[in-house]
């Protein structure tokens, strides 16, 4: 019972965050949805979301850098990868435009797309029975792809029924995608304590604006970091602790001018006799992240 629960909370989980990537990308400006609806086929959903994240002044270097990652030569002038890519979603449309919709969306170019043109290519516009429907059969060495299309309407569907096949065009379709490394902001901090009082010190926390991750909450930028503080003795016995939240909210203007600096924590920290080292926990709520830091306290 406990794991099922567990599981219904991880879907729950999966599936609010699916929505609210969803929402934010209706709210994208059209350069945005453009480049998110060409590389479907090419984006991890890392990128993704931090795509639909950035403030929008960030998003076209953000494109830049999306190609440049797969670009298979960069000593040359062109990245040849990009202009294969956008050749192939041309030559999709071209070739299967008799369906209803563009030829790259449909399941035969979306093959065509990932895996080239065929070594060959059977059609059967009347079925490959006296009975069936309009069937391709396209050929990757020996490797065949059925193509049916059920309605008579144009589009044709990727046949699923065999697994050697589906196997065949997973395996291509992630040779031919070139493995990228994500930029993920990582978080960081640095932290300083300066005793004010025998039993008194002062904590400061500064957290660099372009290592925190932050939701996108229509032209707002918002998260909260979580401060969790033990005090340990010289034996590493906790004697005392403290925790606070401290929310960020920002417009996407306001990022571009602060993203150089610092978002600073101080307080106060009361000592019992003893305290000899801080333990820090900072967390932030937007996507999980921890970074730990250890301080001795000066005597």
């Amino acid at each position: 019972m406990r794991r099922t629960a567990a599981s219904l909370l991880l879907l729950a989980a999966a599936l609010l965050a699916a929505c609210a990537t969803y929402q934010l990308e209706k709210r994208l400006d059209p350069v945005s949805k453009d480049f998110l609806s060409k590389v479907r086929y090419l984006i991890t959903r890392e990128e993704r979301r931090t795509f639909v994240n950035l403030p929008e002044p960030e998003r076209p270097k953000f494109i830049d850098e999306f190609w440049k990652k797969r670009d298979p030569d960069s000593e040359t002038t062109e990245n040849e990868f990009k202009i294969e890519y956008f050749q192939r979603i041309d030559e999709a449309n071209h070739l299967f435009s008799e369906g209803q919709e563009p030829g790259w969306l449909q399941d035969r170019g979306r093959i065509y797309i990932l895996l080239g043109p065929p070594s060959e290519r059977e059609a059967f516009p009347r079925g490959v029975t006296f009975y069936g429907k309009p069937t391709e059969i396209w050929y990757y060495n020996f490797f065949p792809i059925v193509f049916i299309d059920d309605a008579w309407s144009g589009n044709y569907r990727l046949d699923p029924d065999s697994a050697v096949q589906l196997g065949m065009i997973m395996r291509a379709q992630m040779e031919w995608k070139p493995q990228v490394e994500v930029d993920k902001k990582v978080l960081h901090c640095e932290m300083s304590v300066d005793r004010s009082g025998p039993d008194q010190v002062r904590v400061r926390i500064g957290v660099p604006y372009k290592k925190i991750w932050m939701s996108s909450d229509g032209k707002d930028l918002r998260t909260t970091l979580t401060v969790a503080l033990e005090v340990l003795d010289a034996a590493g016995a906790k004697i005392g602790d403290y925790q606070n939240d401290y929310p960020i909210s920002l417009t996407e203007a306001r990022m571009e001018e602060i993203v150089d600096e610092e978002f600073v924590i101080e307080f106060s920290l009361a000592l019992k006799t003893g305290a000899s080292m801080l333990n820090l926990t900072l967390t932030n709520a937007a996507d999980g992240g921890k970074v730990f830091k250890r301080t001795r306290l000066a005597p």
